[in-house]
């Protein structure tokens, strides 16, 4: 049997595909039906790594005696929320307003035939357990709610569209306000507020369940870099070594799942998402970059092996390619199977002197730590400690670690792998762009940045159809309007690619993405950037947020990136329209900074323009240049043009300096040095404070 969603791309829809459930996919089909029935809609959103999803699809969406009920009552929507995260937006804002709790997945959200919903849940079990609502008992309760109480429904259906648009944020006409600017208030209300929130024992912000914060990480490493506040990095090096010595990062194959269980970074929930760790690419290569601990170029160097190993898709005939999704949190139908270990299973792969220092490393030596009977690996104590204990030397407790971890890993791989979502998302993959071109520039790794260019390359030639992206693609189809994230990300992540290898086509791709954020997607009358475009479906809300989530949020990505090709580029229309985003967002930055970081990012580079520098020169004598200034890339856009380049845009058109010397042109904000022939002389100007005067620059 299958019901509407065996011609889909998504995974996680085909996962559904033969469910006695009679699923539709979201579409004007399934909706049209409803509104002819009169049946409430039950819409189910989830994904295809989230372990809950699985339980209540095992427990209910699989069984007939369930599915009679839903088909009886109801017409069954299934979505993919990373397909279509503008409905997940909606819906899980409905549920918290619902509810009074925030939701989670799945989703399950009770909807009249227009879609508004009436009754929310996340997981229901089959049968009444543990203070929950059975599934089985809900359903008819439910659907005799929706023809009995129509006219409560109503009345709460408009309470409910009132309070949606409530939630778009405000212009604020006293903005810009000289003392909300001059006294960086947000920046330093943001700081505050994470500084309090900081795990000082085991790092992160707050209690379990404990997320990672890329947004707030990376705004907090600005403080050291910016600021040279010494406590910002403390918080950041602390968090970022307590998460790869956990139990959250793989420690034999690298990469990191998605959050923590415990507030330890001990247990997580084992799925692996490629957001994640495209987002933790450039901090640990910035950390790096400041520290020089090696842990984090370790972490690097394994987080891009695993991506390439396990999530990277390409095709013989194609130098483009891109990644996918994610991996599941189940196989064999046990969540984290893959990952755990018993004692003797490592005792049977390892010689007795490798297990006696990997027992000390990982914490075999110690009470499981996995459901009472497996251990996570986790590094529990260091090569050194390891090494005075046993009275061993560190190199040979490191060559016995090395070995083991090898030996395991090669075991692990002969386990039921967990499933692998192989759509691939324009924003993810945006993201990874960015990580692999920062890290590739940090490190000098060439390879790195070629993966980006080739996923860029990917992007432009699978994803860009008709002078509009797409969003996902899986199979050769692809499909589905863009949102903002698409497009901000990517011009992000093609910044960041064009400082670590200018080509001028991914100049000229920022420029189209850039023109439209703003045609598409800027609200022309108040200012900032739904997360939907002008020409998008419409439903019962069209979001516009500028919080971040466990991706940064649209608006501030937006506002970051459009600054910095404004300055690149001398465009002043892209600096307006970042201008207007962060006056819309200017309360929620005042209220909330702390949970506003990319914005408040936004905002600093909006008070102190970051120093735009473009080299210019021959070939063989760039290379020092950019290796020399590469710590002063933590606080300018730093790009390198060679003497091939021809037809570029006026602003970088420079002149090509003669006898192969380079030549430099600095820039804050729209004011101009003369050129700089003597790298000598640019370092001084690099070292020289740009910190904001009484004004910022003209």
């Amino acid at each position: 049997m299958t019901n509407h969603l065996a011609g889909e791309t998504s995974p996680y829809l085909l996962q559904h595909a033969d469910n006695p459930v009679e699923w539709h996919p979201w579409g004007e089909a399934a909706l049209q039906r409803a509104r002819a029935e009169n049946k409430p809609i039950l819409l189910s959103i989830g994904y295809s790594a989230c372990h809950w999803c699985h339980v209540m699809a095992h427990e209910s969406f699989e069984e007939a005696q369930v599915a009679a009920i839903m088909n009886a009552h109801f017409i069954n929507i299934k979505v993919d929320r990373e397909e279509r995260p503008d409905l997940d937006q909606i819906y899980q804002e409905a549920h918290y307003m619902l509810n009074h709790r925030s939701g989670g997945w799945p989703l399950t959200m009770f909807l009249t035939p227009d879609q508004i919903p009436f009754f929310a849940g996340t997981y229901f079990p089959r049968t009444a357990r543990h203070g929950m609502h059975g599934f089985v008992d809900l359903l008819p309760r439910v659907a005799e709610f929706f023809h009995t109480r129509q006219a409560d429904i109503a009345q709460q259906n408009h309470t409910l569209l009132k309070l949606l648009t409530q939630t778009l944020p405000a212009q604020d006409t006293s903005f810009p306000d000289a003392a909300f600017f001059h006294s960086h208030q947000p920046i330093e209300d943001a700081w505050i507020r994470l500084r309090q929130l900081h795990d000082s024992t085991f790092g992160g912000f707050g209690d379990a369940p404990k997320f990672l914060h890329p947004a707030e990480l990376a705004f907090c490493l600005k403080r050291f870099v910016i600021d040279g506040n010494s406590d910002a990095l403390q918080l950041v090096t602390h968090t970022l070594e307590k998460m790869a010595t956990g139990g959250l990062y793989d420690q034999l194959g690298g990469g990191f799942c998605r959050y923590s269980t415990d507030r330890y970074w001990r247990i997580p929930h084992f799925e692996k998402m490629l957001y994640d760790n495209a987002l933790l690419l450039p901090l640990y290569a910035d950390a790096w970059l400041l520290t020089q601990n090696p842990l984090f170029q370790q972490v690097v160097e394994e987080t891009i092996a695993w991506a390439v190993r396990e999530m990277w898709v390409s095709r013989d005939d194609q130098d483009s390619a891109a990644f996918c999704s994610s991996l599941d949190a189940d196989s064999e139908g046990h969540e984290g199977k893959f990952y755990v270990w018993t004692r003797e299973a490592i005792q049977a792969i390892l010689t007795p002197e490798e297990y006696t220092v990997t027992a000390a490393y990982y914490g075999l030596d110690r009470p499981p730590n996995f459901e009472h009977t497996f251990w996570h690996l986790e590094v529990v104590q260091s090569i050194a400690a390891i090494a005075s204990q046993h009275q061993l030397s560190e190199l040979f407790v490191r060559q016995q670690v090395e070995s083991a971890r090898e030996k395991l890993l090669l075991a692990r791989a002969q386990r039921v792998r967990p499933d692998r979502d192989d759509k691939i998302l324009t924003s993810w993959n945006a993201l990874m762009i960015k990580g692999l071109a920062r890290a590739g520039q940090v490190f000098q790794r060439s390879e790195w940045v070629t993966l980006a260019e080739q996923t860029v390359d990917f992007i432009h030639q699978r994803l860009w159809r008709d002078g509009r992206l797409l969003a996902t693609i899986k199979n050769d189809k692809a499909h589905l309007n863009a949102y903002l994230d698409d497009y901000a990300f990517l011009l992000d992540g093609l910044l960041s690619l064009m400082q670590a290898n200018f080509r001028q086509s991914d100049l000229d791709f920022a420029a189209i993405l850039a023109e439209m954020l703003l045609d598409q997607f800027e609200d022309p009358a108040v200012g900032g950037f739904f997360f939907t475009s002008h020409d998008h479906e419409k439903l019962i809300h069209r979001s516009k947020t500028g919080h971040d989530n466990a991706i940064p949020a649209g608006n501030g990505m937006a506002a970051i990136a459009l600054q910095r090709l404004g300055y690149l580029l001398g465009e002043p229309r892209y600096l307006q329209a970042a201008e207007r985003a962060l006056q819309l967002f200017s309360g929620g930055m005042a209220q909330q900074p702390g949970t506003h970081c990319s914005l408040v990012i936004a905002l600093e580079e909006f008070l102190t323009p970051p120093r735009i520098v473009i080299l210019r020169g021959a070939q063989t004598a760039l290379p020092t240049w950019r290796s020399t200034l590469l710590p002063h890339t933590l606080r300018a856009v730093i790009v390198t043009l060679s003497a091939e380049l021809t037809n570029l845009p006026d602003n970088i058109n420079k002149p090509l300096p003669v006898d192969g010397k380079v030549g430099a042109w600095v820039c804050e904000g729209r004011r101009c040095l003369p050129e700089i022939q003597q790298l000598e002389n640019l370092l001084a100007v690099m070292s020289s404070s740009n910190k904001p005067d009484q004004t910022r620059p003209d």
